[in-house]
């Protein structure tokens, strides 16, 4: 990474994100100082060969840029003194997303790869790694990152031919201003972070960035089942000024992508063939990984796989982990890990998959609760509340839906599994889909699915045993 080749670069919080792209300033000759207030993230980005110098303790006349950690504020509720160090000397904030930008702009033409972006509130990580496993079925070289696996700057180098596949949040996506995406993706947009946002207009805004930069022959995928991405794709058709494709798992579109009906539709030139049909797609469950489908569709057609091509990869999709993902059995009884689900929004799209769901639901609560779930809770056989949000969610759900306030995860689970085995409905569904951010007793919501597959595996084995 040269663009600060010679010049010194302040990096603060070495995350993944935050170390890779020290060390990638550092190779291309730029003086690094690099900080986390965190003493174990700094013994992490040392033992990674970074080297530790505290910004804030260093007169800020030569520093060029600073690279910040997309959790860091930058806007709201209050700018980080770092940023107002940067803003003071006029430094630049940005993010690794932005230094990958450059890297990219430091390239001749035809050496360039392509670039894959996408975001939106609820579905990016599943469409992202559902269009880095279509490109690869059909033999393309896609790398897949950003916000999903690993950091831009850690994956493989730029070269011609590839396509960089890249997952990207709002929090990115404010630190960014030179991406050009070949084909870009707005999913959908819900209230989701808004107090680092200062609101939904600033939130939207963020988003989207994602668009900024695209030229004539470049893709805008946009889902059009909610008012704010539905705005957003009237805007950009009315601009014409690249290809607006929309998609949709609603309704029906005269062009673009679309679900209904159990079946995906292809209508991209008009007129209009059944691509797919749903069911065939088994690690793809719900109305929202419909639209998931559609727009990981229309991202691959945009970069010239066949519809063919694509629904065939999209048939063998295996799914990713902490998104409804099957963590184990017990009789009759799925065990159904969606921790991923971090808001209302996310938690009721798995609430519209399942009938008879033992309900895990808490953590640290965002704005809203879960009042607008009230349409699912006639599907809830029982809700499990954990974390700082019980109290709260057992409120909403008096008198409406069964309920106990459990405390703590492995406490919902044995009571949820036990309830579900016992009680004997058709299809019961243990669901740990938390509509709640995770901090309150996990480090993540990785840790938080990780502690119930493990529980939901080792129920599966010991009921297992003991029939045997």
């Amino acid at each position: 990474m040269r663009a600060y080749e010679g010049r010194r670069v302040a990096v603060y919080g070495l995350g993944r994100s935050g170390i890779t792209a020290a060390c990638a300033l550092t190779a291309g000759g730029a003086v690094v100082s690099a900080w986390d207030e965190n003493a174990e993230a700094r013994k992490k980005a040392e033992a990674a060969g970074v080297t530790l110098d505290d910004p804030q303790r260093r007169d800020w006349g030569d520093v060029a840029a600073l690279v910040l950690s997309p959790g860091i504020p930058l806007t709201h509720p209050a700018p980080h003194r770092v940023v107002e160090l940067a803003h003071g000397v006029g430094a630049p904030v940005i993010g690794d997303v932005e230094l990958f930008a450059l890297a990219l702009d430091a390239l001749p033409a035809q050496e360039r790869p392509k670039v894959a972006a996408i975001t939106g509130t609820n579905g990016k990580s599943t469409t992202t790694a559902l269009l880095g496993h279509i490109l690869k079925s059909a033999g393309r070289d896609a790398r897949v990152g950003g916000n999903i696996g690993d950091a831009v700057l850690g994956l493989a180098p730029p070269q011609r031919g590839a396509i960089y596949v890249l997952e990207l949040s709002s929090y990115q996506l404010d630190l960014t201003f030179s991406l050009r995406c070949d084909a870009a993706a707005l999913l959908n947009i819900a209230a989701d972070h808004l107090d680092r946002h200062g609101g939904m207009e600033g939130y939207v805004a963020a988003k989207t960035r994602i668009f900024d930069n695209q030229a004539s022959g470049d893709a805008a995928v946009i889902g059009v089942d909610d008012p704010y991405a539905q705005a957003v794709c009237t805007r950009l058709m009315a601009a014409n000024s690249r290809r607006v494709i929309p998609v949709s798992a609603r309704k029906v579109l005269g062009r673009g992508v679309y679900a209904i009906g159990g079946a995906l539709y292809d209508a991209l030139d008009g007129a209009q063939s059944k691509a797919l049909t749903l069911a065939e797609a088994p690690a793809l469950p719900g109305r929202h990984n419909a639209q998931n489908i559609a727009c990981a569709y229309a991202m691959a057609a945009a970069l010239g796989v066949a519809g063919r091509t694509a629904a065939e990869a999209i048939r063998s999709f295996p799914g990713l982990p902490h998104r409804l993902e099957l963590a184990g059995r017990e009789g009759p009884v799925r065990f159904i890990n969606d921790s991923k689900a971090t808001n209302a929004d996310a938690a009721a799209q798995a609430l519209a998959c399942y009938d008879d769901i033992y309900w895990i639901a808490g953590g640290l609560p965002k704005s809203g609760g879960i009042a607008s779930l009230s349409g699912f809770f006639p599907r809830i056989a029982r809700a499990y509340l954990i974390g700082h949000a019980a109290k709260d969610f057992a409120k909403t759900l008096n008198g409406k839906a069964d309920h106990v306030i459990a405390g703590d995860l492995e406490t919902a689970f044995g009571m949820a599994a036990n309830d579900a085995l016992r009680e004997g409905r058709r299809a019961p569904v243990v669901l740990l889909s938390p509509a709640c951010a995770s901090f309150d007793q996990f480090r993540d919501f990785e840790h938080r699915g990780d502690v119930f597959r493990a529980l939901a595996r080792t129920r599966a084995a010991a009921a297992a045993e003991g029939a045997a």
